[in-house]
Formats: C-alpha cells, structure tokens, sequence
C-alpha cells in the first residue's frame, strides 16, 4: 500500500467550495503512479525494460465531496496481478479516516514507444505487496452503450498542457473534458471510464453524450477515425 497526503486548495474547487471531481481524480491516479516508489525491484525492472503502467478503466464511487481546506489522505493498493495487467484499489479519506472516493481500476502494463502490451516475468510480480480486495460494488471493466440517438458537441483539440510523460493524453483530462457537458444540478455518484485508443497532441476529438434518463449519462470521445478515445458513464 502506498499513501499521499493531500489538500483541497482554492484551485482544487467548485464555484460552491467542494472538490472539483477531476481534482479528486487527478490526486487518485497521481498516488497510483507514485506507487511504484514503494516497488523498487519493479520500479527497476519498468526502468530497464522501458515499460510504463497504463491505465485501461476505472470506476469511482462517491461517497462524500470534501470541502476548501479539509485534509486528505489518498491510500492506493494492488489487489490482483497477472502478466499483463494489474488491478489496485485507490481510496481517498477525510480526516476521521473516512472514505470520501473508493475506486478500483485496471492498468495494462505497455512499452510506451509503440503502446503494445508487455508480459512483466513471474518472479517480478511475486515480489509485489499484495492487499485485500477493498470492499465495494466491483462493476464490469467495459461499458456497453444504450442503442439511443447521441446529442453531439462542438470538437475539442488536444492541446500541449494536456500531455503528460506518457507522450498521450493525461487520464484526467478525458474526464475533464466530459464534465462540461453535464447538467449543472447532476450530482456524481458513480463514474466509470474505459480507455481505448489515447489521443495525442493536436487530435481533434468529438464529444457524444447518450441520456438515458436523468440520472444516468454517457459521453463518448471519439477520434477522427470515429474511434472511441474513452467512453465514460456518469450516474
């Protein structure tokens, strides 16, 4: 188990003082990275064998939204691990210890030069710590869409400052963009994203939003091939 410690600053928050909900995203998927500090033989290995953990889904169940000030603290684990890919939870508390974000995701395990799959040896992976399941309603990895009509939206470019060292658009940023899109009374409960092909600077994606019905929406970003980039369900 790795832990990070956290604050919700002024740049952290909604016009209405909570955490914005990238933000608590941008502070999970930063602890799940630094985690490798707490692996130094895999660490090493990732190092010598140019190899990267690469998010393929998550899903984030919202407990509670903390407010402007309130210290937290992010605690993310590996629960299960094959050669591939690994599964961890990422959990984020308040001050009483107290979940606030409780999540599970999937993490493929690539060479980030061509983006294909890489099998990470046996005796590697036996060296990882590995914790108990965090309880929580584990829903699928994929996200099958509802044979509805898409309400379409203006088209986004990727821009530089939406790039991280992956040399691929940052994680965050997908769901950063698909928030915008939302009613502004919809409050996240649930959020589920599944990752496809990573965009890159200077593509141009195309938001699609499927409703259902008021609680439950999906935005779908798709690329210029009318490829899916991500497709995220909000409920």
């Amino acid at each position: 188990m790795y832990t990070t410690m956290a604050r919700v600053c002024a740049s952290h928050t909604n016009s209405d003082g909570r955490l914005k909900f990238v933000s608590a995203i941008d502070m999970m998927q930063d602890c799940s990275q630094m985690w490798m500090e707490s692996e130094p033989s895999v660490e090493k290995y990732f190092r010598e064998n140019n190899l990267s953990q690469m998010l393929v889904s998550r899903q984030v169940d919202v407990k509670r939204t903390p407010r402007y000030g309130e210290r937290l603290v992010v605690q993310t684990s590996v629960y299960e691990c094959k050669g591939f890919q690994g599964y961890r939870n990422t959990v984020v508390y308040d001050e009483k210890n107290t979940p606030c974000f409780v999540s599970w995701s999937t993490g493929a395990f690539v060479n980030p030069s061509d983006g294909k799959p890489a099998r990470v040896p046996r005796d590697i992976l036996d060296n990882l710590v590995v914790d108990e399941k965090v309880t929580m309603e584990y829903l699928g990895r994929k996200i099958p869409l509802p044979d509805r009509e898409c309400r379409n939206f203006p088209s986004v470019t990727v821009k530089k400052h939406d790039i991280d060292f992956n040399r691929h658009m940052n994680n965050a940023r997908y769901v950063q963009i698909a928030v915008e899109y939302l009613p502004p009374d919809f409050e996240i409960n649930r959020f589920r994203i599944e990752y496809k092909t990573p965009a890159k600077y200077g593509e141009v994606l195309h938001p699609r939003m499927i409703q259902i019905d008021p609680g439950t929406i999906y935005i779908i970003l798709l690329n210029e091939n009318a490829d899916s980039s991500a497709v995220m369900e909000f409920s």
